[in-house]
Formats: structure tokens, C-alpha cells, sequence
């Protein structure tokens, strides 16, 4: 991550496999980010809608345990019921399959709105069934956060269920254009729905907002069936696939090519941004090479070099990084650099680029919570100041909310980030075939007597030829002298027997072949 002010190209490689979805967010050619959606089981993501059960109502915390069907009771508190929760529970209460939900809908008195300083306990019953929306999924031991107040996103539009407001993104700065947008939004919204609107909607036509609002309509009355249905715990309507929900907030000017590897996703790939986005819908690109995807884009040789404990970075600097239940602790270490003979400036240099991967590995690894970053020290107040301020300008193209603090004068520093997910973990290791994950090897001592058993077993079984494949060290130990351990073994087991040295091999490796190089047992 670099702050060039060169277009910074971004590719999207999506993965689709039996098991899961991956998506891979490239920016130059670098992984960024990095999305996973298991194909398999119930899961609890952001933005899911449930009909829930209350479970337990606690009035020392204001708030409730509600049943989703998650194994974890999920959490909502009373600020989280939204302004209007009484039109949510009177439509699931009066709501059934006789009835035109329609028009119960319609008809619904929105008013008046939650007392700030009210109960949990005024409004929410044990076994009273509740409309609730997923904002934190479950993490360690807690179970998923909820709120009552739902709304769906769409790429320009966030529809909001019993609202009565419409607004306009701050972000946008043209008067005359806030006002279009909020007439036209304002003119097709039907009755108790509110919306905001999002700056991707900015010079967007009539036709495409519209297209998109009807969609977002249908997701939510789609659901009235279930709600009126059954009075259990079930899934309503899920946010849309991962792949489009990354689309959605990641979509701009700047992306270049979306590569797929899957028919099915690439179309409803293709459907979705003709949707929201309809220019770009060239830059969707099916991939149907022999070699997997990942390792093409050269994603798959990222990920392992990027999420494992120590994260190197240039010129022998390096990141180590442990994640605790409390928090995350990132240290910096400068290694063999030293690309000035000015240490306060060498040492600023390598927290900078330190700062530059901090930033990617956070988005990269979802990190949420605090993070702890231990910088090397520096002496001089200004470069500490500007190192901050490096940070921050890093940080801005995060979409997570995020607060980064100046450095402390033990060089610490302090970054606070959105957590609505568990911290992405991928084990970039493998069991090591000498030990099998022990930890212990072979005493050297009895090395011979090891290989020497089963040549023995092999000759019981009628095999004549072989050749032992091992490491130049344990070769030159098993050849020494004149009465050599391998002269020894052709004489005792009467066999044909060759040795062959593998500088790959690690010092006790070795391997018994066939006389045609086949591994024997």
C-alpha cells in the first residue's frame, strides 16, 4: 500500500469450490483483502434477518438474549430495539396467513418513538417473538450482536422498514444533486419506508435507483410469508452472497476485472452489476484455465507468506503478530537493515514501511478490537508526529470504522477497529515429516540401527534391490571408513544395495526406493 498518487489498479478473484467461496481483493497486483463463505451449514453473518425467540430478559444490563438458532444466545440491548420498534412488534403479532400484509402494512401507525431512558424489560417479554438483524457476528464465546432497527443495503440505497425519513450522504457535496436525489427517492418510496441515500447514488438516472429500490422492497415483503407463517426461530432473508456484498461496498471507477472461476457466480455476478453499475459489466471475466485460480493470480503464494506469525517485509524488517482474546499486539523489528548510517532516520524509514503492511495485514486479517502496535523507537518528536500521521492517511481507504492514536513515549501505538467478525486466522504451516509435529527426531546415535531394520524387513520380503536416498551429512556417516554401515548391510543381507545423496534432504531424512525408484514401505 503505497500513497502514489497513480490509479491504483483492483482485480477481484473469486474462488468458488464445494466447501466455500473465497474472494481476493487485489490492489497492483497485491493481496488486500481476502473474503471467505462456507458453502456448508447454518452460518450467522452481518446483515442476516431473523425471526427470533427472546430468551432472557436482564434488566441490570437493559438488554435481552435472543434465540436464532444459534448455538450462542445472541445479545440486543434496548438502544438497539431502533426508534420504532413498537410498528415491528405489532406487525409480527397481528400478522398471519389470513390476513393481506399488504395492506396490515400499509396501515400501520409508525408512532410515537422509544423513550431514550426506557426499559428493556417495557417492551420485550421471555418468549415474545422479535424481527432482528445480525450487526456483529459471533466471535469466541459471545454469541451474535443484534438490533431491531432493520435496513437493507443496495449499492446506492439502504431501504429502512417502518421509517419515515429520507436522507442523503454527507459525502455528497452538490446542494442541487442532494435535492434531486432525496425528491426522486422521496416520490417513489411507498408508504412507512424511509431510505438513505448513498454517495454511489450520486448522477445516478431515475432508472437505475428505481430498479434497485423495487429490489430491496421485494427482499423485505418476501419475508412477511414466513413472519406470518410460523411464530418459530428461523432465517427470514440472508444479505446477498458474499461475492455481491463485497461488490456492493468495494465497487467503483477504479476496479478493473472481476475473475471467476464458477458459470453460476460469474452470471449472477454479471446480473448484479448490471444492476447497480451497468458500464461495468464488461469487467467481469469468466476463468476457465486448468490451473486453480488462486495460483494463477498468485494469491495462494500471499496468503502464505502473509498471515503467519512473522510477516517479513524489505530488507530483512520484520512484523510480529499475536492475537489474544483482549487484544492485538503487532511488534516491529528492524532485522539487518540498515540502509543509512543515520539510525534515527533508518529507524523512521522501517516504521514507515512497517506502518505501510500494518495497515494491509488489518484489513487483510479482518483485525478488530485494539490492536497494539510497538513501534522501534524514535527520538525526535517530529518524525513520531508524522509517523502518525502516516498511519492515518494509510488507514483512510479502510471501510471499517477505525481510530488511530498518536504515539506514547514508550513508542506505542494505539489503533481501535471495528470488530464485526472474527479475526481472519489461516495456518501457513505444515507438520514437519521428520518429527510429525513431536517436536523430537531420531537420536543420531541410533540412526543406522533404524535404517538397518527395515533393509532387513525388505529383504524378508523378497525385495533384493534397493537404494537409500539420504542427506549428504547422514551419507557421509553411513559411508565412513573401510568397513562402512552400508558395506556391512550388502554383506549381512546379501542384497544390491546403493546409496544416493539428496542435498534437499534435511540431516536425518532419508528414503528406502525399489529398483524402480518406487518409496517402500
Amino acid at each position: 500500500m503505497t500513497m502514489e498518487t497513480a490509479k491504483t489498479e483492483k482485480d477481484l478473484v473469486v474462488d468458488v469450490s464445494p466447501a466455500e467461496v473465497r474472494i481476493a481483493l487485489l490492489e497492483n497486483h497485491r493481496l488486500i483483502e481476502l473474503n471467505r463463505e462456507s458453502n456448508q451449514g447454518q452460518s450467522f453473518t452481518v446483515g442476516d434477518v431473523f425471526l427470533g425467540k427472546v430468551k432472557k430478559i436482564l434488566p441490570a444490563l437493559n438488554a435481552a438474549f435472543v434465540d436464532i438458532g444459534d448455538s450462542k444466545e445472541a445479545f440486543i440491548h434496548y438502544l438497539d430495539l431502533g426508534l420504532y420498534f413498537n410498528a415491528f412488534d405489532t406487525f409480527v403479532r397481528e400478522s398471519n396467513p389470513n390476513r393481506d400484509l399488504g395492506k396490515l402494512y400499509a396501515q400501520m401507525k409508525i408512532g410515537p418513538a422509544l423513550a431514550k431512558e426506557g426499559r428493556i424489560e417495557e417492551h420485550l417479554k421471555v418468549g415474545q417473538m422479535i424481527i432482528c438483524q445480525i450487526t456483529k457476528e459471533p466471535i469466541s464465546t459471545k454469541g451474535s450482536r443484534l438490533t431491531a432497527e432493520i435496513s437493507l443495503a443496495g449499492r446506492n440505497i439502504v431501504l429502512l422498514p417502518f421509517a419515515q425519513k429520507v436522507s442523503v450522504s454527507q459525502k455528497i457535496s452538490s446542494k442541487e444533486e442532494k435535492k434531486r436525489l432525496e425528491t426522486l427517492v422521496q416520490s417513489i418510496l411507498p408508504k412507512n419506508y424511509g431510505a438513505i441515500i448513498r454517495t454511489a447514488a450520486e448522477g445516478k438516472t431515475a432508472a437505475v435507483l428505481v430498479a434497485e429500490l423495487r429490489l430491496l422492497i421485494e427482499k423485505w415483503e418476501g419475508s412477511w410469508k414466513k413472519v406470518a407463517a410460523s411464530k418459530g426461530t428461523k432465517l427470514l432473508f440472508t444479505e446477498y452472497s458474499k461475492t455481491t456484498t463485497v461488490l456492493r461496498d468495494l465497487l467503483n471507477d477504479s476496479f478493473s476485472n472481476i475473475h471467476v472461476n464458477d458459470r453460476k457466480v460469474y452470471e449472477d455476478t454479471r446480473r448484479y452489476i448490471s444492476l447497480i453499475s451497468p458500464e461495468q459489466e464488461k469487467i467481469v471475466k469468466l476463468y476457465e484455465a486448468r490451473e486453480p485460480i488462486f495460483d494463477h493470480f498468485e494469491v495462494t503464494r500471499q496468503i502464505k507468506s502473509s498471515f503467519g506469525k512473522v510477516v517479513p517485509m524489505k530488507q530483512g524488517a520484520y512484523l510480529v503478530i499475536e492475537t489474544t482474546e483482549a487484544l492485538n499486539v503487532i511488534d516491529v523489528n528492524s532485522g539487518i537493515r540498515a540502509k543509512t548510517t543515520d539510525q534515527e532516520e533508518n529507524t523512521f524509514e522501517v516504521n514507515k514501511l512497517a506502518a505501510e503492511e500494518i495497515a494491509r495485514q488489518l484489513r487483510l486479517r479482518d483485525m478488530g478490537g485494539i490492536v497494539i502496535v510497538d513501534f522501534i523507537d524514535m527520538s525526535k518528536p517530529e518524525h513520531r508526529n508524522d509517523l502518525y500521521k502516516y498511519m492515518r492517511d494509510l488507514m483512510a481507504d479502510d471501510r471499517a470504522k477505525h481510530n488511530v492514536l498518536p504515539l506514547t513515549k514508550f513508542g506505542l501505538m494505539q489503533i481501535t477497529r471495528q470488530r464485526i467478525r472474527p479475526v481472519t486466522e489461516i495456518n501457513t504451516t505444515e507438520k514437519c515429516p521428520l518429527c510429525h509435529g513431536t517436536g523430537r527426531i531420531t537420536s543420531t546415535v541410533v540412526i543406522d540401527e533404524e535404517i538397518e531394520r527395515k533393509i532387513a524387513d525388505q529383504v524378508e520380503k523378497g525385495q533384493k534391490t534397493m537404494t537409500v536416498e539420504v542427506s549428504p551429512i547422514l551419507g557421509a556417516y553411513l559411508t565412513r571408513g573401510w568397513n562402512s554401515f552400508v558395506r556391512k548391510w550388502r554383506r549381512k543381507y546379501k542384497c544390491k544395495l546403493d546409496l544416493v545423496e539428496q542435498t534437499e534432504h534435511s540431516i536425518l531424512q532419508y528414503e528406502i526406493l525399489d529398483e524402480n525408484g518406487k518409496a517402500l514401505e
